[in-house]
């Protein structure tokens, strides 16, 4: 007895003892799936077609068309195969942002913009520093009854023998002496002209007229005094009476005063290592303590001292020194007024920091004109300028110079008037 129910035989076994033929399976059609749109058209007005499958969104394939293995890494020139995302199509793979290129033309521009911000500034800083150092102590104003200005900016420029600021040791070393006080031991019109730049010495045993002034100090009017020497003017009032005795006695209007003592003279050739200088003929002095050979050697702070006071070695000796003054002033600011010293620090500020701090200037005169006064120096040397002594007439009372009038006259119209000077000294 078969208890097993009659179902046809499926999958369970038959109760008939013959075995079953042959039976037909009925057909099972697969649906057709719709062809995906290509990625340009998908999301734009299409929407979702819910027909497509997440495999099928996703490009899916069976791995049978592109050679990837099942398990494996996807086969092709890259690690999704083919190029493309999961075997998508290159055409159709999604496309990640790339790292752009640098853009080398922004960074020039951005780096020249910081590097010319940063040389203002050091600039500005350094004006600043610099005029703030200024000794601005001589005040022009109080100078009475003065001449006309002229079209040529004119500097009175002035070595004093103060000893400010020097010790016991640096005294015996520069032969200084320990003299209290200051005397003018150089004085040299400096004309700034477009026409030229001229520098005339003073020798300061001239003779000349102390005019009537007013005491700087103590404001108290003094009659003229006539028959005296130049650097009488400087001991009896200072600066403010030396600019008025050369203005009454040369008829030429003083724009700006500059004074240096011996330590700031020093300095000044110390911190920029030296002024090389051509000495035409050797000479010896104990009182200066010159020693030079001839020829061309670099002079240190001392050496310098002693070549510009050194007066008894030479027979005329007061006339010889201001023409060693103007030469070695020329070679020191053709030193000091180049790019190799202002556009360095390590050379701009120690040279600024050992002058300025000696320098006595008028209270008129920015750093911009002392700046204007060294490049008119420079321009001394450079072949368009002249130097020279004021000129001389002869021997006068006291060991001292006459002027020759008429030259002089001569001279300081010239420069007023901005013309080519070409008066000559016989000295």
């Amino acid at each position: 007895m078969n208890d097993w129910p009659d179902d046809g035989g499926y999958g369970r076994g038959n109760a008939n003892s013959q075995p079953e033929g042959p039976r037909r399976m009925s057909h099972v059609q697969r649906p057709q799936v719709p062809q995906q749109p290509p990625r340009s058209q998908q999301g734009h007005g299409q929407g979702y077609n819910p027909n497509f499958t997440q495999a099928q969104n996703q490009g899916y394939d069976s791995g049978y068309s592109s050679g990837q293995v099942y398990g494996g890494a996807p086969q092709g020139g890259g690690p999704q195969g083919g190029g493309g995302r999961g075997g998508v199509p290159p055409q159709y793979a999604p496309q990640g942002p790339g790292r752009p290129a640098p853009n080398w033309r922004k960074r020039i521009k951005i780096g020249s913009i910081v590097l010319v911000v940063g040389v203002l500034a050091w600039g500005i800083g350094t004006y600043a520093w610099a005029s703030s150092q200024m000794r601005n102590e001589v005040d022009l104003s109080k100078v009475i009854e003065r001449p006309e200005e002229g079209d040529c900016t004119t500097y009175l420029i002035v070595g004093s023998d103060s000893r400010e600021g020097m010790t016991a040791e640096d005294k015996k070393k520069l032969h200084t002496g320990s003299a209290e006080g200051k005397r003018t031991d150089s004085m040299m019109i400096l004309a700034a002209c477009s026409s030229g730049n001229t520098m005339v010495s003073l020798p300061r045993d001239s003779w000349v007229t102390i005019p009537n002034f007013v005491g700087s100090e103590s404001g108290k009017a003094y009659p003229a005094r006539g028959g005296s020497k130049l650097n009488a003017a400087y001991a009896m009032d200072g600066p403010e009476l030396l600019v008025r005795t050369v203005e009454y006695n040369t008829g030429l209007h003083i724009d700006h005063y500059a004074e240096i003592g011996f330590a700031g003279f020093a300095n000044i050739v110390d911190a920029l290592g030296g002024v090389e200088l051509n000495i035409d003929k050797g000479f010896k002095d104990k009182k200066s303590g010159a020693d030079f050979q001839a020829g061309t050697q670099t002079l240190n702070g001392e050496q310098a001292l002693a070549f510009v006071r050194t007066r008894y070695a030479f027979a005329q000796s007061d006339l010889q020194r201001t023409k060693n003054q103007q030469k070695f002033l020329s070679a020191l600011a053709n030193q000091a007024a180049t790019p190799g010293t202002i556009l360095n620090p390590f050379a701009l500020y120690p040279t600024l920091g050992a002058g300025l701090d000696t320098l006595i200037v008028d209270k008129d005169m920015s750093l911009y004109d002392l700046g204007k006064m060294f490049f008119a120096m420079k321009g001394i040397s450079g072949g368009d300028g002249k130097s020279m002594n004021m000129p001389l007439a002869g021997s006068a009372p006291q060991n001292s110079l006459k002027w020759d009038m008429p030259k002089v006259k001569q001279l300081v119209e010239q420069i007023k008037n901005d013309e080519k000077v070409t008066v000559e000294s016989d000295r």
